[in-house]
Parts: structure tokens; C-alpha cells; sequence
């Protein structure tokens, strides 16, 4: 590990896993000195003053679309290591960083990845994106970690007749019940609770072996009928399943194409394409498990740091049960 403490630039911050990974890095403050990395846009927002003024971060704030790249290099300068949880539609936005974080000279680059594990080609849309800035890091030779983490834990339950835990769901009410099973439901698929991105995180970026690598997180790795047969255990609750075929997830696919072939800006398309990938990637291919990962060159974080105890997906479903898990 690490001895010396380094600078870390967290673009992000205000999101669901940056907010995960800024309280991981603060847990540690012998080792990191964080900042955080805003737009024009943002930096007047109530959440970001609130980093100013309640945790005291230092935030640069810089158009990183628009701004010349040597006012990115400045931003950059003195940083050891850059990590990104940029939000999903602006991923290529991040091509400009790699340009500045290379004649910055940032020591490590940490893309926004944190997907499940997928390869690129035309399986995930997502995934696809995330390859165009990984290509550019390789052009540019510039030091990185690309750190995948499976499937959020509150991502990855079904409802409950009673609607018990509806308050838990992503979907908006006209949305639920939700109690799909994808081809069959047997696929295994690594879990991370997201409040333990921010915790592997901290762990990863101060480990030398994971200079230049992938690396995939999770507490778990459970089918939707191993999932479906716990949650039925622990609530005392029958599920009634709707099973979806592969076929029904290829049609999706396709037909979400052929609508943003014609309309590029239609959200609720794109919305429905990076759901069938995910489906595609999870069920139908079973790409997202510890063997594939390893199979892609991924080193595994359960190997790395087996004294970390992760939250586990059972734990979690007590805290959703109980009323006690928080919305994502």
C-alpha cells in the first residue's frame, strides 16, 4: 500500500456513488487530501457549499467541456489522483480530462466506470461509451484504475405484494410491482451495496497492484431466484414472478435502436436501450461474475483485501425490511 499521502480530485461528488466514494476517502484521512472538482453550473448549488462549508473541501471549479484545456491542466496541476463519477450522459467529456490529466502529470486517472463487468463490442451501450475513454487513457499512456462494481444492492430487489418496501424503489409508483425474472433467472451477478463503492475505492487507489489494471468489487454473487427465494424467506412474503425471455430483452434492444436511429434525443428510448443492455450483459450473456471478470484480465477486490466486510445483500434486505434503507 501507499505510505505517502496523496491529492485526490473527485469529480462527481454530489451523485449517488460520488457522494459513496467522498465518504470512503474522508474515512482515511492519513492517507488522502481530498478536493472536489465542479462546474460553473454547480458550484452555487446547496449541496456543493455544503462541501465547502461543512466538510471544509477545496473545490476547483472549471467548464470542463468548454474551457481551453490548458485551464484543465491548471485545474489538474498538483493532483496525485483524478477520479470521475460523472453522470452517465456526459461520460465523453471526460476525453478533454485525459488530454489535461497527462500534462498534468496526475499519477493515477480513475475513470468513471463503476458498471457491472461487460465487454465492449456491442453488448451494453454503457459499456461502449466508458471503452471510448478508456482507449483515450491508452492513447495517451496516461496512469490509471478502471474499477467496476457489479450491480447496486438497491437496484436489485424485487417488490413485495404487501408494498412493504416500495419506499426503497428506483421506479416511480406507476412503475411497481416489480417481480421480473430475465431468461429464466439463474444467471449469477456480482452485488456491491453503493455505500461500499466509496470504501473499495479508498482501498484500490492507494494499492499499487492496481496501477494500470481493472478491478471488480462485490459483496455477493446471487441469482434472481436466489434473490426472489431470500427476500420470500426473510419478509414471510409469496412473489408471483414475470418472467421475461431473452428474446424479450433482444426485441427491447432493438426496438429502443430504431426509435433513436430516428429521434437521438428521445430519453425514454435511451433509457429503455441502456436497460436492455444491462439485461442482455446480466442475464442472457452472464458476463458480470468473478470467473468472467478474471477471464478479461479484472483483478478481484475479495482477493485484494480480505480483511474489508463488505455489507452483504442479506444485510441489506434486513434495513429494507426494517424501513431503514435509504432510496437511491
Amino acid at each position: 500500500m501507499s505510505t505517502s499521502k496523496q491529492t485526490v480530485l473527485l469529480l462527481g461528488a454530489t451523485g449517488h456513488t460520488g457522494k459513496s466514494i467522498l465518504r470512503g476517502l474522508l474515512k482515511d484521512k492519513s492517507a488522502f487530501n481530498v478536493e472536489v472538482l465542479v462546474r460553473p453550473s454547480s458550484a452555487e448549488k446547496s449541496d456543493v457549499k455544503q462541501l465547502k462549508n461543512s466538510l471544509g473541501l477545496k473545490i476547483r471549479i472549471v467548464d470542463i467541456v468548454e474551457a481551453p484545456v490548458e485551464d484543465l491542466v491548471q485545474v489538474l496541476n498538483g493532483i496525485d489522483v483524478f477520479i470521475s463519477a460523472i453522470d452517465m450522459m456526459s461520460q465523453l467529456s471526460q476525453l478533454r480530462l485525459v488530454t489535461a490529466a497527462k500534462q498534468a502529470g496526475v499519477k493515477r486517472f480513475v475513470p468513471c466506470a463503476f458498471i457491472t463487468v461487460c465487454p465492449p463490442g456491442g453488448v451494453m451501450p454503457m459499456r461502449d461509451t466508458k471503452e471510448q475513454v478508456y482507449q483515450e487513457i491508452w492513447k495517451a499512456h496516461l496512469p490509471y484504475t478502471i474499477i467496476d462494481v457489479g450491480f447496486w444492492h438497491q437496484l436489485s430487489f424485487p417488490t413485495l405484494p404487501s408494498g412493504k418496501i416500495d419506499y426503497g424503489s428506483i421506479m416511480p409508483k406507476n412503475r411497481l410491482p416489480i417481480r421480473d425474472i430475465h431468461d429464466g433467472g439463474n444467471a449469477p451477478n456480482m452485488l456491491t451495496d453503493v455505500r461500499d463503492i466509496g470504501n473499495y475505492v479508498a482501498l484500490i487507489i492507494k494499492d499499487p497492484r492496481t496501477l494500470n489494471k481493472f478491478v471488480c468489487t462485490y459483496s455477493d454473487v446471487l441469482s434472481e431466484n436466489e434473490i426472489f427465494a431470500m427476500l420470500e424467506e426473510m419478509s414471510r412474503e409469496n412473489i408471483e414472478r414475470k418472467h421475461v425471455s431473452a428474446a424479450d430483452i433482444l426485441a427491447m434492444r432493438d426496438t429502443a435502436s430504431a426509435i433513436l436511429a430516428t429521434d437521438p434525443t428521445n430519453v425514454q428510448a435511451l433509457m429503455m436501450l441502456h436497460q436492455a443492455g444491462y439485461d442482455n450483459n446480466k442475464y442472457v450473456r452472464g458476463d458480470n461474475t468473478p470467473a468472467y471478470a478474471k477471464y478479461l484480465g479484472y483483478l478481484d477486490a475479495r482477493e485484494l483485501y480480505p480483511e474489508f466486510q463488505p455489507i452483504t445483500f442479506r444485510e441489506y434486505l434486513v434495513e429494507l425490511l426494517d424501513g431503514r434503507a435509504e432510496k437511491p
